[in-house]
């Protein structure tokens, strides 16, 4: 009779030795930066050898690009999170927008992403970063929304480019202390703004 092993596989520890690491270095960079967080500091709270460390990442940065993927495939995921079947464009516009200022309350994700990111990594590879996630997400909801005619079609990649900052700069506004309903529906006006019926409805 073969008793089963109660230890775990090789690549189960790896798995959970990496996402310990990512843990320990996210909750340290929001407390205390990046520049004041040492890899030391990150292999102490994850309680692994600093090999282990150096296994899976090369430098303090590449733990942090890291953080920072993880942290932008989350938000990505809110945004997904809400679409369903039945929306039109212009509600899953609204509904991705409410996702994303939500989805950013996370306690240290306005840091993460939108000041210690770039200034990090720079906003070129943080462009990348975004593009592989929510910023994806935009630009297909604004292609859809226009192919309906439910916004007046614009330039994508700038509208796109211009609606992303806009939502970054309302994300920080609800961080720094600003009434959450107010900002949301700051946004909800902008956007339906897009379908040209606040232009229509004008005296």
């Amino acid at each position: 009779m073969q008793i089963k092993s109660s230890r775990r596989s090789n690549p189960v520890r790896t798995t959970e030795m990496r996402a310990r690491l990512l843990e320990t270095a996210r909750k340290l960079f929001i407390e205390n930066g990046f520049s004041a967080t040492s890899t030391p500091a990150v292999v102490a709270g994850a309680r692994v050898t600093r090999g282990a460390l150096y296994h899976h990442f090369q430098d303090k940065q590449a733990i942090f690009q890291a953080v920072i993927e993880a942290e932008s495939a989350a938000v990505a995921a809110a945004i997904e999170a809400v679409d369903a079947p039945d929306m039109s464009a212009l509600q899953r516009l609204l509904a991705g927008a409410m996702a994303y200022i939500q989805a950013m309350r996370e306690p240290g994700r306005v840091r993460l992403l939108l000041i210690d990111g770039p200034a990090v990594l720079g906003r070129d590879q943080m462009r990348q970063i975004e593009a592989q996630n929510g910023d994806a997400s935009l630009r297909l909801g604004l292609q859809e929304a226009m192919m309906e005619g439910a916004i007046t079609s614009l330039p994508l990649p700038v509208l796109a480019s211009i609606l992303s900052a806009m939502f970054e700069r309302a994300a920080m506004e609800v961080a720094e202390g600003s009434n959450h309903t107010e900002v949301l529906s700051v946004i909800e006006a902008l956007i339906k703004g897009l379908s040209g019926a606040m232009a229509a409805a004008a005296p």
